[in-house]
C-alpha cells in the first residue's frame, strides 16, 4: 500500500478528485457535505493498475483549518498538489506548499483541475515554477476536469508512476503511528487510526501511547481485518484498556525504541527571528513550545507535552500570527542543561556539525547505554565497557585516572583502612551504575570484596611494610612456623595493621592468630606431595616442620582451596590440584 496526501487552496477540487478516483466520499461530516467544503481530514482508497492499493488523506484547504491540514500531510511520504485552472495559484496554495517544503517532502504530483473552465497552461506554468523552488523540485503534472472526467486516466497513470518512485519502507523499523482519529465501536472499545510510515504493527502486541503501555486488541487496514500490518499503510488499531476520552489527535502509538521527551535541541534557520512561542507540528501532533535561540541556526525547544522523538526527526514550527512555517531538524533528544555563562553559544558550536552519529552522541554524553542510543534513533557502534554501557574513550580514560586518584586519596587519609568501597567510588565519580566501577578497577587497581585497592603491597604504610619484612626474615628458615601472638604484637602486626597487610596480599591469614607469608599454602602443597598418599595430620605436621596449632588450620585451608581432599582423618593431595596445575 501507498499513502498520498492532498494539498491546495480551498475549493480547487481536492475532494472531488479523491471521490472520482476512489468512488468513496472523503468528507465524513454532514457539515462538510452541506457546506461543500472539507473541514477535517478525509480518507479514501483505490486500486492501481499494477495491483497495488493507494490510500488518500484528503486535507482541508481553508486557512482556518491549517492545523488539520498539517495533521494530514505530516506523516505521509508524498503529496498531490491541486490547483484550479480558472483561479490559478492562490494564498492557500502557497501556504500548503510552504508546509510541504518545510517538512522536507520530496515526492509529489501536480494536478491542475477545471481544465474544462479555462486553459490550464498559465496555472500549470505558475504552479510548476513555485513547486520547483521547494523540496519537491520538478514534479510531473497532469490536467483534469472533475466535471467531464477528462484526464482521469492520465491522473491514474501518473499516480502509479509517483508511488513507484517512493522509497521502500523498513518493516523492521521502530513503530510510530500518529493518531489522526479516535472513536468507539460498540463491543470493541476504543479505535484509533493513523498512517504507519515504517515498521510493523501486530495484533496482540504491546505498544506505548505517548509512553503509556497499551495492548493491541485488533487491527484493520482499509476496513479489512489483519493480524499484522507493515508500512506504508493506513491502519485502524483497536486498543485494550483505553477509554475514548483518553485519546486525541496528535498522540502517538509507538514501540519502545523512541525517546519520549519534552526538551529538544534543533537546527533551524534564523532562530533569533522566530517567535518565542511557536506551534510545533510533527505527524498529527500540534504542540505549543517555548523557543530559546542558541545561535543563528540552532534553538532549544521546551514542549508543553512530551512526544516520542528521534534524532533526525523533521519538525515544523508555525507562527500562528504571521502564518509562517519553518522546518527544523532534531539534533538531540536529551540535551544537557545550560547553566553557565556562555553555555548557549558553546552548545550552538557543538550542534553546528548537524545531525550526530553514534560516536558523536557517545562523546557528548561520555557514558550512555546502547538501548538509549537506539531510543534516540541512532545505531550503536563499538563494544560496551560494562553491561550495555558505551563510553567515550577519552572520558573513560579520565574516569580510570580519577578512580586511581580517589583510591590513593582514600589510602592516604587512612592508611590502615580497607580499599575504597565500590559504592563510594561510584558516588565520587558520579557514575550511574556500579558495574562501571568494576570495569574501571583494572590494573594497576584491583577489586576485592566490594572495595577498590591499589594493585600490590607497595602501597602499605612504611611501618607495616617494615613489619612484613621482619616477619619474612623470621619465616625464611621455617616457613610454616607461624609467629605467636606476642611476636605479632612485637612486630606491630595486630588489628588494622595486620588486616592491611593481609588485604594487600603480603600475608596469608589461614585462621585467627595463624599468619604466614603469602604463597605459603601453595608451598605447603608442594611439600605434602612428597608424602605417601593419603596422609594424616601428624604426618603433615612433621613434613611441614610446624605445630598442630598451625598444621590443622593450614590443612583445612588447603581443603577449602580444593588442593586436598579429606576422607576421615586422612587427606589426599588432589591430582592436578597443586600450584600451576600440578606438583
Amino acid at each position: 500500500m501507498h499513502v498520498v496526501a492532498t494539498a491546495g487552496h480551498v475549493d480547487h477540487g481536492k475532494s472531488t478528485l479523491v471521490r472520482l478516483l476512489t468512488g468513496m466520499e472523503p468528507d465524513r461530516w454532514a457539515e462538510e457535505r452541506r457546506r461543500g467544503m472539507t473541514i477535517d481530514l478525509g480518507f479514501a482508497w483505490t486500486g492501481l493498475e499494477a495491483g497495488e492499493r493507494l490510500a488518500f488523506v484528503d486535507v482541508p484547504g481553508h486557512e482556518r483549518f491549517v492545523t488539520n491540514m498539517l495533521a494530514g500531510v505530516g506523516p505521509v511520504p508524498a503529496v498531490m498538489i491541486v490547483v484550479a485552472a480558472d483561479e490559478g495559484w492562490m494564498p492557500q496554495s502557497a501556504e500548503h506548499l510552504a508546509a510541504v517544503d518545510a517538512l522536507g517532502v520530496r515526492h509529489g504530483l501536480l494536478v491542475v483541475t477545471r481544465c474544462d473552465r479555462a486553459d490550464p497552461a498559465e496555472a500549470l506554468a505558475q504552479a510548476r515554477a513555485e513547486i520547483a523552488r521547494t523540496s519537491l523540485g520538478d514534479v510531473e503534472a497532469v490536467t483534469v476536469s472533475g466535471a467531464t472526467g477528462e484526464g482521469l486516466p492520465d491522473l491514474r497513470a501518473a499516480l502509479g508512476r509517483l508511488v513507484a518512485r517512493l522509497p521502500a519502507s523498513d518493516p523492521d523499523a521502530p513503530v510510530r503511528v500518529w493518531v489522526d482519529r479516535a472513536f468507539t465501536i460498540k463491543g470493541s472499545g476504543t479505535v484509533v487510526t493513523g498512517t504507519l510510515p515504517a515498521g510493523t504493527v501486530r495484533s496482540g502486541g504491546e505498544l506505548l501511547l505517548d509512553g503509556r503501555p497499551v495492548r493491541v486488541r485488533g487491527l484493520q487496514t482499509l476496513k479489512e481485518n489483519a493480524t499484522e500490518v507493515s508500512a506504508v499503510a493506513r491502519v485502524a488499531i483497536n486498543l485494550r484498556g483505553v477509554e475514548r476520552d483518553e485519546v486525541f489527535r496528535g498522540m502517538a502509538l509507538h514501540a519502545g525504541e523512541w525517546t519520549v521527551t519534552g526538551l529538544v535541541d534543533v537546527r533551524v534557520e534564523d532562530a533569533a527571528r522566530l517567535p518565542r512561542e511557536p506551534i510545533l507540528h510533527i505527524g498529527s501532533a500540534a504542540v505549543p513550545v517555548r523557543l530559546r535561540p542558541l545561535g543563528d541556526d540552532a534553538a532549544r525547544l521546551t514542549l508543553t507535552r512530551p512526544l516520542p522523538l528521534h534524532v533526525g526527526d523533521r519538525l515544523l514550527l508555525r507562527d500562528p500570527g504571521a502564518r509562517r512555517v519553518t522546518g527544523a531538524d532534531v539534533l538531540d533528544v536529551r540535551p544537557p542543561a545550560l547553566r553557565r555563562r556562555g553555555a548557549a553559544a558553546a552548545r550552538a558550536r557543538e550542534l553546528a556539525a548537524g545531525v550526530p552519529g553514534a560516536a558523536e552522541l557517545v562523546r557528548r554524553h561520555g557514558l550512555i547505554r546502547r538501548s538509549e542510543l537506539v531510543a534516540m534513533g541512532v545505531r550503536p557502534e563499538g563494544a560496551p565497557v560494562a553491561g550495555d554501557w558505551l563510553a567515550d574513550p577519552a572520558h573513560w580514560a579520565s574516569l580510570r585516572r580519577r578512580l586511581g586518584e580517589e583510591v590513593a586519596r582514600h589510602a592516604e587519609a587512612d592508611p590502615l583502612a580497607p580499599g575504597l568501597p565500590v559504592e563510594a567510588a561510584r558516588s565520587l565519580l558520579n557514575l550511574p551504575d556500579r558495574r562501571l566501577v568494576d570495569a574501571l578497577a583494572g590494573p594497576p587497581l584491583r577489586l576485592e570484596s566490594g572495595r577498590v585497592h591499589a594493585g600490590d603491597a607497595a602501597g602499605l604504610p612504611a611501618a607495616v611494610a617494615d613489619a612484613v619484612r621482619r616477619l619474612r626474615a623470621d619465616l625464611e628458615r621455617a616457613p610454616f612456623r607461624a609467629p605467636e601472638a606476642d611476636r605479632l604484637a612485637e612486630l606491630g602486626l595486630t588489628g588494622r595493621a595486620l588486616g592491611a597487610a593481609v588485604r594487600s596480599g603480603a600475608l596469608l591469614r589461614v585462621a585467627e592468630g595463624v599468619v604466614l607469608l603469602a604463597g605459603a599454602d601453595d608451598r605447603a602443597a608442594r611439600v605434602l606431595a612428597s608424602l605417601p598418599q593419603p596422609f594424616t595430620v601428624s604426618e603433615a605436621r612433621r613434613a611441614l616442620d610446624t605445630s598442630r596449632r598451625v598444621a590443622v588450620p593450614l590443612l583445612e585451608h588447603l581443603d577449602r582451596r580444593g588442593l586436598t581432599v579429606r576422607t576421615g582423618d586422612r587427606r589426599t593431595l588432589r591430582a592436578g590440584g597443586g600450584p600451576a596445575g600440578g606438583l
